[in-house]
């Protein structure tokens, strides 16, 4: 890869100016996030929503990604530059929001939800699909720019726990809504970039359709299965935890320790010399161990350490998940290839988000087991399809960092 003495002033001018939109746009997604995932839950629960409901409405933008998604993926995928339409949504995901926090009907709830869900959703996916062509372009690390998400996430996290602890629980939306709308305004931030041209030569991928290829599907449904065995983690830890006696604080604090490693894996991730395939593998098992461990009801202390974990069972996996599409996917159709990606993971996230709901509503304790079983399925999945990937011996691409 040329060094950066390399690459023309204009270059570096036009790749800071792009780092730079980015990364905002990055933290501000995933600040939402960090608000929504572990405290949007305890805010259904608050409004007098049961677990069975709360389980299938946490549900909804994982069910959204495999319905609405594709289609606005594919359709962004046609349009010149991906920049007005992330715009357009992050403008319409914070008038849902806003929306949404008017609402205390389950019901009612879950509709507004679905349709907030079905712009909102398809942000990161495009984001991701932008981001990427945006680094082949200017021979730029994923790692290190994806990593202001999970920074953002950190402080949504524990912005929202220090509220949780001085607000009533059903107010909690109002913080969320706040964050959407700082989305809609540094949306404006991200740079143009033309997302249409020749397919790079040393692309696995020729003109045949995404889906006709093994190597593709398997990527796909290993990431899918590893990073779906989240669910029952966002759906129901922040309750359980609260349930035996954690404050808002320790909640947040709990979900920050997981970032932090994730944080930690994305800025190192241009030092890694490890194949993707070995990335994934690796994150796998570690998941697989991970809710073998939290299915145990560990001690606060053995708790925290489990979370580091998330480091590798979501920032490891997400990593060699990326620089495999880098490698096997044009950039022309990157925004479609991270639609078929979140569809399935949507797919596979809302079965075992739907699942783990009932299990939960019947005092089951089994959702943990159910999670590390699909995370050991990715890793088979991913193993047994390392030769067809053969990737092993080609040099890094930017998105690893090697």
């Amino acid at each position: 890869m040329p060094s950066e003495s390399e690459i023309p002033i204009a270059s570096q001018s036009a790749a800071r100016r792009f780092a730079i939109g980015l990364g905002v746009f990055y933290a501000a997604m995933f600040g939402l996030a960090g608000a929504h995932l572990p405290f949007f839950p305890v805010w259904l629960k608050a409004v007098g929503i049961d677990a069975t409901w709360i389980g299938i409405i946490v549900a909804v933008p994982a069910v959204t990604r495999f319905t609405a998604l594709p289609f606005i993926t594919d359709f962004a995928s046609r349009r010149p530059s991906l920049r007005p339409v992330l715009i357009a949504l992050a403008l319409l995901a914070a008038v849902g929001f806003l929306s949404l926090g008017l609402l205390h009907q389950a019901l009612a709830v879950f509709v507004v939800f679905a349709m907030t869900a079905c712009v909102w959703t398809p942000m990161l996916p495009l984001t991701e699909g932008y981001a990427l062509s945006g680094i082949a372009h200017y021979r730029l690390h994923y790692g290190p720019l994806r990593l202001w998400g999970s920074v953002a996430f950190v402080a949504g996290a524990l912005g929202s726990g220090v509220f949780a602890d001085r607000l009533a629980p059903e107010h909690l939306i109002w913080v969320m809504v706040g964050l959407a709308a700082l989305g809609a305004g540094v949306s404006f931030a991200l740079q143009p970039l033309a997302i249409r041209g020749a397919a790079p030569v040393s692309t696995l991928f020729g003109s045949r359709h995404l889906l006709r290829r093994p190597d593709f599907v398997a990527l796909i449904a290993a990431a899918a299965l590893v990073q779906g065995s989240h669910a029952a983690y966002y759906s129901f830890a922040s309750i359980t935890w609260q349930a035996t006696g954690l404050g808002g604080s320790t909640i947040a604090g709990l979900w920050v320790l997981g970032v932090m490693a994730e944080i930690v894996v994305f800025a190192l991730s241009p030092k890694f010399s490890i194949s993707p395939v070995t990335m994934i593998v690796i994150g796998a098992v570690s998941a697989t161990l991970r809710w073998l461990a939290t299915a145990q009801e560990p001690s606060l202390m053995l708790l925290a350490a489990i979370q580091l974990m998330h480091g590798l069972t979501y920032g490891l996996t997400l990593i060699g998940t990326m620089a495999l599409l880098v490698r096997l996917v044009p950039h022309h159709v990157m925004a479609r290839a991270q639609g078929y990606l979140a569809a399935l993971t949507g797919l596979t996230m809302s079965a075992a988000s739907v699942a783990s709901g009932m299990m939960y509503a019947d005092g089951g304790k089994g959702i943990y087991y159910l999670a590390s079983a699909m995370a050991l399925a990715g890793g088979l999945i991913i193993w047994l399809a390392r030769h067809k990937l053969d990737v092993a011996d080609q040099p890094h691409s930017p998105a690893s960092g090697g």
